[in-house]
């Protein structure tokens, strides 16, 4: 739930403690130091991790009771790493809203996308400005499709079985993209659907892909993205559907030794959306930056579930979400997992999540989650704040002879701008920054 924390919108520069992080709930271990070596083992844990209590003896000690929510038939993994992934839907039990995953989300707003076929039409895919980038349309039987990514829930199950077309797209190896891939996904008609789409940066090629979503769906959503061997890809993921729509999407990407790799997420549209994106990093020397931003009206549910995983030694990470909510039963929802598995050794990672509460009736829940498998890191921590304007900082511009109305609207706008420069398409961040003034605006603010 959320509290009533004052957030002031600085975007300072990263380590900077502002008065949002000093109020955050935060941890940082391991972080580096001039003077010893900056993997040296950190006080409470071994090469092997974490050192817990009890475990061993069959004993339960208090506070590591075995537990689900709402005494949920299964009992939450112990390790984000142990979650099931299949492309068989079977292994996926019926959803009833218990499941740490899903007590969030209400499942009775999903029109069927966890119980009932996909046989809806998929959206229409309209690919422009590939120019050297190559776009093809293959058939499931493709051996490309389901190489880099498995589903990890019931509706990625499902939206695997079902899809019968996907859309590959393929930046060619040591190729720089001519500009923007805009990658327009259009829908049409409220019947459950499935889509699947490949993107694939080849080793040493450099490319921005946006998928930009509209229109109105009921859509169980794969991507799959790779990203090669000291490749630079950027991918922008926009979710401005109707009112109606519901979209269900996992966007899991595999990054490759020496690879830079940026996933932006904006949510703005859509009756419920939930998006879960991923970054597993699979070679060393790679870089990971995942930003978000969403901003919920009244009734809106919007949900974003992100796994960050340190698989191999030597990857950096970095995670900036920050959501906006106005009117009654506006809900967003945040969960940052970040897995530091032992073989990752010399992980660098941080996770911020800020929300700004704009009216009553409003809901912001978010989960920061960090897990360590060893304590040789360069450094790991996280943060999550929650709350409402700042009132010193409205203050200091209504001071200044700015009216209380637009001293809002500022803060608001400054708060997420971080989010939407991080695009670098100007066409596109000039329109995303529009539809948040029209958010604003019709929340009255």
């Amino acid at each position: 739930m959320a509290d009533t924390t004052q957030i002031s919108p600085d975007t300072t520069s990263e380590g900077e403690r502002t008065d949002l992080g000093r109020a955050a709930d935060k941890a940082r271990i391991g972080a580096p130091s001039d003077t010893v070596d900056t993997r040296a083992v950190i006080d409470g844990f071994t090469e092997e991790g974490e050192s817990l209590p009890g475990g061993d003896d069959g004993v339960e000690q208090l506070g590591f009771k075995k537990h689900s929510h709402g005494n949920a038939p299964v009992v939450p993994e112990a390790s984000r790493g142990e979650r099931r992934r299949s492309f068989d839907l079977a292994d996926f039990p019926t959803l009833t809203g218990l499941e740490e995953d899903w007590r969030f989300t209400p499942l009775k707003r999903l029109r069927g996308l966890h119980t009932d076929p996909l046989t809806g039409a998929a959206p229409a895919v309209s690919v422009t400005g590939a120019g050297n980038v190559t776009v093809e349309t293959v058939d499931r039987s493709d051996a490309r499709l389901g190489a880099s990514a498995t589903p990890e829930d019931r509706v990625a199950a499902a939206a695997w079985n079902a899809f019968t077309e996907a859309t590959v797209i393929t930046v060619p190896r040591e190729t720089v993209a001519d500009g923007e891939v805009m990658v327009a996904v259009t829908g049409t008609s409220p019947a459950a659907a499935a889509q699947h789409i490949l993107i694939h940066a080849e080793a040493f090629s450099k490319a921005v892909v946006v998928l930009d979503h509209t229109g109105s769906v009921t859509l169980a959503q794969n991507v799959e993205i790779v990203v090669g061997d000291g490749a630079e890809l950027t991918v922008v993921s926009v979710q401005e559907w109707d009112d109606d729509a519901v979209h269900v999407s996992s966007q899991q990407a595999k990054v490759g030794r020496d690879a830079r790799y940026k996933h932006v997420v904006v949510s703005l549209g859509g009756d419920l959306v939930r998006l879960t994106p991923s970054s597993i990093f699979t070679a060393t020397g790679a870089e990971v930056e995942m930003y978000g931003l969403y901003f919920a009206d009244a009734g809106q549910h919007l949900e974003q579930r992100l796994l960050v995983d340190h698989a191999v030694p030597n990857c950096k990470s970095r995670v900036t979400y920050k959501g906006a909510l106005q009117g009654q039963d506006a809900h967003t929802v945040w969960v940052g997992d970040v897995l530091i598995r032992k073989a990752a050794e010399g992980t660098d990672t941080y996770e911020t999540n800020r929300n700004l509460i704009l009216t009553d009736g409003a809901r912001s829940d978010s989960v920061p989650n960090l897990e360590i498998e060893t304590g040789l890191i360069e450094g790991a921590g996280h943060a999550s704040a929650t709350g409402r304007f700042d009132d010193e900082h409205l203050f200091y511009l209504m001071a200044r002879g700015i009216p209380e109305k637009a001293a809002r609207r500022l803060v608001v706008r400054g708060f997420l701008t971080e989010v939407i420069q991080q695009i670098k398409v100007p066409a596109l961040e000039e329109r995303l920054s529009e539809s948040v003034e029209r958010e604003l605006a019709a929340g009255n603010l």
